[in-house]
């Protein structure tokens, strides 16, 4: 499992544009995209709204960047760092794992590096990201970390 800081952002395409400056990386505007630079991370969940993903432990620099840009837009920016936890799946396997607990087709021609959205592996909710041809991003609650991980081992 991986920590990371994790932000809700919500805000119209002018708080989008800003933040994305500030941030680092472009806020993606075509659904179910995920755009990524260095250790920083944007994906869509909404029309209006992204989690942010950052390295672990640099919540307060984040926030500080993001609420300078943004001074005087209209905006929503919380912290959700300690709400879910980050299980990475990687290697030439990953996809046959994952269809294990997800009912998405994760063919690369229906989910191509790139793409991110809200599922469920298991029972439980999730949020998947292919961040790589061999490497999937999958976010859940915290409280769920266990059965999670349970239910991936059990399908190695």
């Amino acid at each position: 499992m991986a920590e990371y800081a994790r932000f809700l952002f919500q805000g119209d395409a002018t708080a989008r544009a800003g933040a994305g400056r500030a941030f680092g990386v472009a806020f993606p505007e075509e659904a179910c995209r995920a755009n990524a630079a260095g250790e920083r991370a944007a994906l869509w969940l909404g029309p209006e709204e992204h989690l942010l993903l950052a390295p672990d432990g640099s919540q307060a620099r984040v926030a500080a960047e993001l609420e300078i840009a943004l001074a005087g837009i209209p905006h929503s920016l919380v912290d959700v760092s300690q709400r879910q936890v980050a299980v990475s799946v990687a290697g030439p396997t990953a996809r046959d794992l994952l269809a294990s607990g997800c009912p998405l087709d994760l063919d690369p021609d229906a989910f191509p590096v790139g793409a991110c959205t809200r599922t469920l592996f298991g029972k439980a909710e999730a949020f998947l990201w292919r961040a790589s041809a061999e490497e999937y991003h999958l976010e859940v609650g915290r409280s769920f970390a266990g059965y999670v991980l349970g239910c991936l081992r059990e399908a190695q």
